[in-house]
């Protein structure tokens, strides 16, 4: 097997246990919001997603870059030593800038209560989420380091399946017991602590974080300092909405866009599954000079990403307010619309894949620094002009096209400087025949069927099943799909002839 199937295989080899481990954590985070929807008003539930969305940014801001230094510089060094001074290095410094934005945020909180909550009791519970920000800083330092070394089982176990199991129980225990909403607060708090302490437990397995250290301090930094601008308008960007909405209308519609927001960003499931080691195998490509790999595997991974997340696309797109009434209640039906909206900025991303990953990956920050300034800009202003008029339904708006404009710059960025895109003739073949062949006939299903959970999952395989059968007979499989042939037959223990029989044969270059 080449080199570039071995890497191939390495990234679906950890997608199964990263797609199970995101999958849960998604699944965990969404009942969390179901939970706090179902028990309080929809303004209720916006005042915590405010909340939440304060801790994001400040989060993003306090990591100063190094949750995504740590899986690169992690990756590329073989000394114990050399290794654990990344992670002292990374774990010292984003203690201290986390230090400094949990007092900074603590000293403003006046200003934030007045500005963008209408509860005072929302008070105590952001105190609580601003508290929390070194804790989530060292957990989010564990799993870099996780990810640098190259560790799925690890990363399931701390940050998949524990500190959102927790959460969730918790959660729901407590308010069972009819406490207020600085439920939610503490549920976060307990969960996080525990977090902190599970993930740096397995990453002392990997590598014991005690002992000599050789820090490359200067190199860490100065790769992850032009992230910290770029991390933070990416965070920004995914929170702005919800400060804005909350800034100028009020927290019952900050509720109604974020039981849409979820729905639509759950798109990017499968996509973010092929991601947890993708960016230590690009950079090892990188250090090895091998550009062909990297577009190669860019390119096979962005088609497989966009046609896993299209059959979720259809149900979400076409059932949009009933997905709402479901999932929370007939109050938050009317998001439908910016639901519909925001599952096209979605699905936008998924086409285009890890692009921003992969210049991370290949060391260009201050490029990804450039195309999220852009992105930044234009959703500021679609928001400040849209928001005003129509509300979250304005704020989808601003969403979407800045998500479409973030991907159109990094895209030339990538193909201008290393000839990297996710296009070829299959996957340009697969954009356009999926959707204009299976559009239709996800509508007249629609047509002749009511929404339940269990014809929601049937309505999704079969979609699904049938995209399958679209992309073998238009001659969208190409031989690198073999890999992921060859690992769902090592999964489910048998071969599955018909479908090898329509790959391509690999051809010497």
């Amino acid at each position: 097997m080449s080199a570039k199937n071995d890497n191939l295989l390495a990234l679906l080899a950890s997608s199964a246990l990263i797609f199970l481990g995101v999958g849960l954590s998604s699944v965990s985070r969404f009942a969390e919001r179901i939970v706090i929807a179902r028990t309080f008003t929809p303004a209720v539930y916006g005042e915590v997603t405010i909340g939440l969305a304060i801790m994001s940014v400040g989060l993003t801001i306090a990591l100063i870059g190094l949750n995504h230094g740590m899986p690169r510089f992690v990756s590329r060094y073989d000394d114990p030593a050399e290794i654990r001074g990344v992670w002292l290095v990374g774990f010292a410094a984003s203690m201290i800038t986390s230090l400094l934005m949990a007092v900074a945020l603590y000293l403003n909180m006046d200003l934030l209560t007045t500005y963008l909550f209408d509860d005072a009791v929302s008070t105590d519970l952001l105190t609580i989420f601003i508290l929390l920000i070194p804790v989530n800083v060292g957990v989010n330092i564990g799993v870099g380091f996780l990810r640098g070394m190259e560790n799925t089982k690890y990363k399931f176990y701390s940050e998949d399946l524990i500190r959102p199991g927790v959460r969730l129980l918790l959660l729901i225990g407590i308010l069972t017991m009819g406490f207020s909403i600085i439920a939610v607060g503490y549920a976060y708090a307990i969960a996080s602590v525990l977090g902190l302490f599970v993930v740096h437990y397995f990453s002392n397995r990997l590598v014991p974080l005690y002992g000599p250290v050789k820090t490359h301090t200067r190199e860490i930094v100065a790769y992850s300092i032009p992230l910290t601008l770029a991390m933070f308008l990416t965070i920004l960007l995914t929170q702005m909405d919800t400060l804005m909405v909350g800034f100028f209308r009020s927290s019952a519609e900050v509720g109604l866009y974020n039981a849409a927001y979820p729905l639509a960003s759950s798109l990017m499931l499968f996509v973010s599954a092929f991601g947890y080691l993708y960016l230590p195998i690009v950079s090892r490509l990188d250090s090895e000079g091998n550009y062909e790999d990297i577009s190669s595997i860019y390119r096979v991974t962005t088609k497989w990403g966009f046609i896993a997340s299209f059959p979720a696309f259809a149900a979400v797109f076409i059932f949009s307010s009933e997905l709402l009434t479901m999932f929370f209640s007939p109050e938050y039906a009317p998001a439908g619309l910016a639901l519909t909206i925001l599952s096209l900025g979605f699905l936008t991303d998924a086409a285009m894949g890890h692009n921003r990953t992969t210049l991370a990956a290949l060391g260009y920050t201050t490029h990804m620094l450039f195309a999220d300034v852009i992105t930044l800009t234009l959703n500021l202003l679609l928001n400040v002009y849209l928001i005003p008029r129509y509300g979250f339904v304005g704020a989808a708006v601003a969403t979407t096209a800045a998500y479409v404009a973030r991907n159109t710059v990094v895209y030339f960025v990538l193909k201008l400087k290393f000839g990297i895109t996710p296009f070829s003739r299959i996957t340009v073949t697969t954009y356009l025949v999926v959707p204009l062949v299976l559009g239709p006939i996800a509508y007249l299903l629609s047509t002749v069927m009511t929404l339940t959970p269990l014809t929601f999952v049937v309505f999704v395989v079969a979609i699904g099943l049938a995209e399958l059968v679209v992309i073998t007979l238009a001659g969208c499989l190409q031989p690198e799909d073999a890999v992921f042939l060859d690992f769902v037959e090592k999964s489910i223990g048998r071969e599955l002839t018909f479908l090898r029989n329509y790959l391509p044969t690999p051809v010497e270059e």
